[in-house]
Parts: structure tokens; C-alpha cells; sequence
């Protein structure tokens, strides 16, 4: 508990600082500048971030130097209150939440958005931060996990890097399904469906299925498997190659999910030292 009191002082100081700064920007624009600007320039809507952090202080601070950065905030105090406001139709472009809030934690809210419908991109924020706690995270659903340490520019970085890699055209995304035997991938919706059923995988699980899937019959490394879960030169674990450790784990979940509906399930396989590939017959499980 100190480290997470550490991480939230050394974070607030930082921030009070910036916002008691003033800037030395360019002078002041005049009203015929100004006017002239307006015409050649339309003004570009920031993105609508959703903020859920239960240290009033630390959420009004944190708020604050987000809008500086270019985002549009909105903040609550807990995840009920987020929840209630999806519910009376509330938009964002992504989420971030707290990992200690009240009565239900950041890491357990993730699976009640999405039983909610909500499929936003959600970023988690720890004081604690530890390959353990990065794999719960993704386990839950979380496509990023971030140091509060860090500083609110590392957030913000992050998260324009996960919405622009959305952004980038994707040739699979124009049909409604991928059908590749058994397996279906439900694209407008981000579901995947074995012999018809729901796997229940998470948003981050759904990505590498996809992934191999679009890719059928061709090895890909852990880092590209990596890359899909986070977005390409994300660094995490431990060593230079920790990251695979991650991935290792992920495809592990993903293998029980379709072995709890497909006892026979092998359809991922493993290049040792390289990577995974979908493999259309292979083997069954354990031959």
C-alpha cells in the first residue's frame, strides 16, 4: 500500500505542477487572426476518454492534465456510476480505469461492461506493476496496463496508439464473417464462434484468433502475436524477451476455452522458439 500511495503522490505533485506552469507559447492571437484561422481550419474533435478513479484529488488532478493533452474527459468516482451512465446512453472512445476502486475493481468491472455491450478499448492503471498483474489484466479483457508512475503523457501516447491501430484498414473487415472450418469470426462484433457456439473469449483473445485465422497456415512470431495484443514496440515482462511469456499464457486461455467446448480442439499450433499458426486439420488434442 505505501508503493501505491508513493505512485499516487509522486504522480499528483507532478501534475499539480504542470497545471500551475503557464505555458510560453506563441502571443496571443487577435480576433482578425483568430477569424481567418476559423475559416481554413475546422476544428478537430478530441477524443472522449472516460475516467474512472475513486481519489477525488488524483481524479480532478488527472482530468485536468488529460484536457491538456487534447482529450475530452469525462471522470467518475466508481464503476456503478460508469455502468449507470452506458445505460443511459453515453458515449467515449475509450475507457481508463483505476485498478483499486471501491466495491468493484477495475479489473472486475471489464467483464460487466461487456456483458453490458460495452466494447471500448479499456486501459488499466496500477501503482503496483508486475508481469502477474499485466496477465490479469489482459486475462480480463484490458488491451493496455500502465505505471501510474509513468505520468499522464505515457497514458496518453499509449492510448492514441491503441485508437489509431484500430483506425488502420483492415481487408477482412469489409465482409460480415471469416469462416475457416469449424471456427466463424463474427467481425462487425468481434465474437468468435466454434461449431456455432460462443468461445467467450475476451476482446484481446478475439484480436489473435483473428490474427491467425487471416493468416491460415503461416507461422507468425511472438512478437506479431504480441504486437495484436498491445500495438507494435509495446514493451512489457521481463528480459528482453518476456513478452513471450505473456503470449504463451494467452494462447494457453485461448486453447482451454475451445477445448471446454471441443475436447479434440487443436487447431493452434506451436512452432517452438518461432511462433503459432491456425492449422485447418491438424492432429487431434494430444495424438
Amino acid at each position: 500500500m505505501a508503493a501505491v500511495g508513493q505512485a499516487r503522490e509522486t504522480f499528483f505533485m507532478t501534475t499539480l505542477n504542470a497545471i500551475a506552469t503557464p505555458s510560453r507559447g506563441a502571443p496571443p492571437v487577435t480576433g482578425l487572426e483568430e477569424a481567418g484561422r476559423a475559416g481554413k481550419e475546422a476544428p478537430q474533435r478530441g477524443i472522449r476518454l472516460m475516467l474512472v478513479e475513486d481519489d477525488q484529488d488524483f481524479r480532478m488532478a488527472a482530468a485536468a492534465e488529460l484536457e491538456d493533452l487534447g482529450f475530452e474527459v469525462e471522470a467518475f468516482a466508481d464503476g456503478a456510476v460508469l455502468l449507470e451512465a452506458f445505460a443511459n446512453g453515453a458515449t467515449a472512445d475509450v475507457i481508463v480505469l483505476d485498478w483499486n476502486l471501491p466495491t468493484l475493481s477495475g479489473i472486475d468491472l471489464i467483464p460487466r461492461l461487456r456483458r453490458a455491450g460495452v466494447l471500448l478499448p479499456v486501459v488499466l492503471l496500477t501503482g503496483r506493476s508486475t508481469p502477474n498483474l499485466e496477465n490479469l489484466a489482459l486475462d480480463h479483457g484490458a488491451l493496455d496496463f500502465v505505471d501510474k508512475t509513468r505520468g499522464l503523457p505515457i497514458l496518453a501516447k499509449r492510448i492514441r496508439l491503441i485508437l489509431d491501430s484500430a483506425k488502420k484498414p483492415d481487408v477482412m473487415r469489409a465482409e460480415e464473417a471469416l469462416m475457416v472450418g469449424p471456427l466463424e469470426l463474427k467481425l462487425r462484433v468481434c465474437r468468435v464462434l466454434w461449431k456455432g457456439i460462443d468461445v467467450g473469449l475476451t476482446l484481446t483473445e478475439y484480436k489473435i484468433v483473428h490474427l491467425l485465422a487471416a493468416n491460415l497456415g503461416n507461422h507468425l512470431t511472438y512478437r506479431a502475436v504480441y504486437d495484436t495484443m498491445h500495438h507494435a514496440g509495446f514493451i512489457a515482462g521481463s528480459g528482453e524477451d518476456g513478452y513471450r511469456t505473456n503470449v504463451r499464457s494467452c494462447i494457453k486461455r485461448i486453447r482451454n476455452k475451445f477445448r471446454a467446448l471441443d475436447p479434440e480442439f487443436a487447431c493452434i499450433a506451436n512452432y517452438p522458439s518461432f511462433g503459432y499458426r491456425w492449422e485447418v486439420d491438424p492432429l487431434p488434442a494430444g495424438k
